[in-house]
């Protein structure tokens, strides 16, 4: 299959926070979704299962969600995308942010709009879990075009390396150096596996 045909899917790219035990987190997704509307509207969002952020909103109940635009930086998807939580504080020495009444915090630069997620329920679909939610609260902070996962692909990420040897990840430029990729291989970064690497050189 080829997996770059995902791309094509209408996907946001979004950073998706939660608050437990006194600790922030944050992580990119790109499944969010409304899927009621009315007085208090609800939505979803799907998270991988290796992501602190996941085991932060099944402790908490809450999240939200922070909607990335075209002016985004790069260095918002190498902070929240390219590290995990579980070994450096994401939000250390980070200004782009405030803290909303239920708790976690969301980007103030970067992103046109937040909402605040209270989880209803969740659907296990393997190696990611899907989070229905209550949204609580939101607001519209610009005007500026909400960034796509395409036009991410296309104008914010780096193109990888150019150097033989050793294969990439398609999704997130990975560079796993070796003679042989291992089929059960995982990226460090995205978490994709190694269907999506490519051969170098």
């Amino acid at each position: 299959m080829d997996n770059t045909a995902l791309f094509k899917l209408g996907y946001g790219l979004y950073v998706l926070t939660a608050q437990s035990e006194g600790k922030d987190n944050g992580c990119i997704v790109n499944t969010v979704m409304q899927i009621t509307s009315g007085e208090v509207p609800a939505g979803v969002v799907a998270v991988n299962k290796q992501n602190l952020t996941h085991e932060m909103i099944m402790q908490s109940g809450k999240f939200n969600i922070s909607v990335l635009t075209t002016q985004a930086n790069f260095d918002v998807f190498e902070r929240f995308g390219f590290q995990s939580g579980r070994n450096v504080d994401k939000f250390a020495g980070f200004t782009g942010m405030a803290r909303s009444e239920n708790g976690p915090v969301y980007l103030t630069g970067g992103a046109n709009a937040y909402l605040c997620f209270e989880v209803t329920g969740t659907v296990d679909f393997g190696t990611h879990t899907m989070f229905t939610g209550n949204i609580v609260d939101g607001k519209t902070l610009s005007e500026d075009k909400s960034a796509t996962y395409a036009y991410y692909h296309k104008h914010i990420k780096p193109k990888p390396q150019t150097a033989p040897g050793g294969y990439v990840c398609d999704i997130c430029g990975y560079v796993y150096e070796g003679e042989a990729l291992p089929g059960d291989f995982i990226c460090p970064l995205c978490k994709h596996g190694a269907s999506d690497f490519s051969k170098r050189g």
